[in-house]
C-alpha cells in the first residue's frame, strides 16, 4: 500500500460531508469545455514531454479539443511561473498546467529551484484567480521521474490535466470570484 492509498479519501466522504453541510462544491473533470494552457520546462525536457503527452491524452479522453490548448515552452522550471503569469492575465484561458522536472543533485540547487517554481505557481492562481496545477516532479533521481511520468491513468501529467478540468468546473459553480491578492 501506499502512502496515496492511505491518504485516500474514501468512497462516499463527500456525500457524507454534503449531507451535513448547507452546499457543498465539487468540481467535475468533464466541464464540457475549457480553455487550455500548457507551459514545459525544457531541461529535464524528455521527462517534461512524457507529462505533457500524458496531459494531452487526458484532455483528450475527456473531450477537450486540440484547438482549445495551447502550449509554451520555457528554458527550465525556474521560468514556469511567469509563461504562467503571461497566459494567465491574458483572459484567454481558463486554466494553466505547467509541466517540468526537478532532480535531486548534489547540490542544494534543487531546493531552490523547486521551492521557488511551486511558490510562483501559487502567486500567480492567487493573484489572477486562474488555477494553475502544478505538474512538475521534484525526485530524487531521474528513474523515479521516469516512473511518475510512464504511460496511462498514472502518469503525473495526465492526473494534472484532470485535475485542471476539475479546477474549472469548480471555480465555475463558486459563488463569487477571489478577490485579487497581493
Amino acid at each position: 500500500m501506499t502512502s496515496s492509498e492511505k491518504s485516500a479519501l474514501a468512497p462516499g466522504a463527500i456525500a457524507a460531508a454534503a449531507k451535513r453541510v448547507g452546499t457543498c462544491y465539487v468540481g467535475d473533470s468533464q466541464p464540457g469545455r475549457a480553455r487550455v494552457a500548457m507551459v514545459g520546462a525544457k531541461f529535464n525536457g524528455g521527462i517534461t514531454e512524457r507529462l505533457v503527452v500524458g496531459a494531452l491524452e487526458a484532455f483528450e479522453s475527456h473531450g477537450i479539443e486540440a484547438g482549445s490548448v495551447a502550449l509554451a515552452w520555457v528554458p527550465g522550471a525556474f521560468e514556469l511561473p511567469l509563461a504562467a503569469l503571461r497566459f494567465a492575465s491574458s483572459g484567454e484561458v481558463d486554466v494553466v498546467v505547467a509541466f517540468g522536472a526537478v532532480i535531486r543533485g548534489d547540490t542544494p540547487h534543487f531546493d531552490f529551484v523547486a521551492g521557488q517554481c511551486a511558490a510562483g505557481c501559487q502567486r500567480v492562481a492567487l493573484s489572477t484567480g486562474v488555477p494553475i496545477i502544478f505538474g512538475v516532479l521534484t525526485t530524487d533521481d531521474v528513474e523515479q521521474a521516469v516512473e511518475r511520468s510512464g504511460s496511462g491513468t498514472q502518469n503525473r501529467g495526465y492526473q494534472a490535466a484532470v485535475s485542471a478540468l476539475e479546477m474549472c468546473d469548480l471555480l465555475d459553480k463558486l459563488p463569487a470570484r477571489p478577490v485579487q491578492v497581493v
